[in-house]
């Protein structure tokens, strides 16, 4: 099979994303995890699946979810954080213990993404969208392209500084818990359980007060108020497997034993919550054949498109072949691809999901993981969308598919 009819209309298709992204934007409701308007977008573009794309199954599956749990730790360590420091000058054990909770829950619900303290927030009901386009003869192979529905809630750090300020803030922050942990810890060891501690260990702690502000500045982290129009992050994700289905259907094209189709995902930014429900929801599915998944997230900058061969803070690998046929793909066509991974404290994407429940994925992103000030903010608007960085992304996903339909990497 040849896609250079499809690969050349990636401008094309790129203003067909651009148009959908900001109508979506204009029309529909905010999209923060399990609202109203993330419901919305899912049935939007469901409807424009199966009308437009040739989906010839369509499903919008719902799921229960906890979306204020994945900020919500960091309200937890905080109070955690500043009754330790209280209790360091009169009973260090229980400050220890304390500052230990706090960690695990951070490394739980933040660095692996688990569910430690999501009984603790309110229940809400997320969406997902499956569409399937199916062959003319023998399904030989599936491909299923990815991006998740719903937008962040704003943090104001990055909207006023920038990465550089943001990460700075967090990793001060994060410093003070340690800091006072170890302190903790010398204080234990040194048979101080239940006493003050004196000496060189207090002029520590009391030096180390120098920090809290770092530790309160983490309450305005996040802007539950503000939910961002999430035009970049992440509605480019959501229709590069949609505009790559429209193209097929517009130019006619039929798959003779390959399925093609889209997996629309709620919630990520709640801690992958979507994906990890569409996991459990399709656990067993899809094994029939070599299934491969791409997840898009973040769509922007050409040159910083890039193939996540590490996921989820760097703990998760990738699928290899999945990954490096993208990268493959992009260096037939010249498209600039760098071989990435999503590190620390960078968090994760629903390729992360899809590879922990043993599903054959990769991740890829468009954006420069040392943040820029529209990441989770008010800038990342349909006005802030780049068509260039759309369009080479597409032509290289219509390169893949075109390899892939061809027996690549299976």
């Amino acid at each position: 099979m040849n896609l250079s009819s499809v690969i050349d209309n990636q401008k094309k298709y790129a203003d067909y994303i651009v148009k959908e992204i900001t109508y979506i934007c204009k029309n529909l409701g905010k999209r923060d995890p399990g609202s109203e308007g993330e419901k919305q977008a899912c049935e939007y573009m469901a409807k424009v699946l199966k009308e437009d794309c040739g989906a010839d199954r369509v499903s919008i599956e719902s799921f229960e979810e906890h979306p204020g749990s994945f900020y919500g730790w960091i309200t937890i360590d905080i109070i955690l954080c500043m009754i330790a420091i209280g209790l360091m000058f009169v009973a260090p054990l229980i400050s220890a213990l304390l500052l230990i909770l706090a960690v695990i829950t951070m490394v739980l619900q933040f660095g692996l993404y688990k569910k430690f303290i999501d009984f603790l927030f309110k229940k809400k009901t997320g969406h997902n969208v499956t569409a399937i386009k199916s062959c003319k003869g023998e399904v030989k192979r599936r491909i299923l392209f990815n991006g998740h529905a719903d937008a962040a809630w704003e943090w104001p750090v990055n909207y006023m500084f920038g990465g550089v300020g943001f990460d700075i803030h967090i990793f001060l922050g994060i410093g003070s818990l340690l800091y006072y942990l170890v302190l903790a810890i010398i204080a234990v060891c040194s048979g101080k359980l239940f006493m003050g501690v004196d000496g060189a260990l207090q002029k520590c702690a009391l030096w180390g007060l120098i920090c809290v502000p770092f530790v309160l500045l983490l309450f305005g982290m996040v802007n539950y108020k503000r939910v961002v129009d999430g035009a970049n992050d992440n509605l480019t994700g959501c229709y590069m497997g949609i505009a790559l289905m429209k193209a097929l259907q517009d130019e006619g094209i039929e798959l003779e034993d390959t399925e093609i189709g889209v997996i629309i995902c709620g919630s990520e930014e709640a801690g992958l919550r979507g994906s990890l429900a569409w996991c459990e929801a399709h656990k067993g599915e899809f094994q029939d054949v070599p299934t491969f998944i791409y997840s898009y997230d973040t769509i922007h900058d050409p040159k910083y498109l890039m193939t996540n061969y590490r996921d989820l803070n760097g703990t998760v690998p990738s699928d290899k072949d999945v990954s490096d046929l993208f990268m493959e793909s992009a260096e037939q066509l010249g498209i600039p691809c760098i071989h990435g991974m999503v590190p620390f404290p960078g968090g994760a994407t629903d390729n992360a999901a899809f590879n922990k429940a043993g599903f054959r994925a990769t991740g890829i992103t468009g954006l420069n993981h040392k943040l820029e000030r529209y990441y989770h903010t008010r800038l990342d608007s349909y006005d802030n969308l780049n068509e260039k960085g759309i369009a080479e992304c597409f032509a290289v996903s219509a390169k893949v598919l075109e390899n892939f339909v061809n027996g690549a990497k299976q």
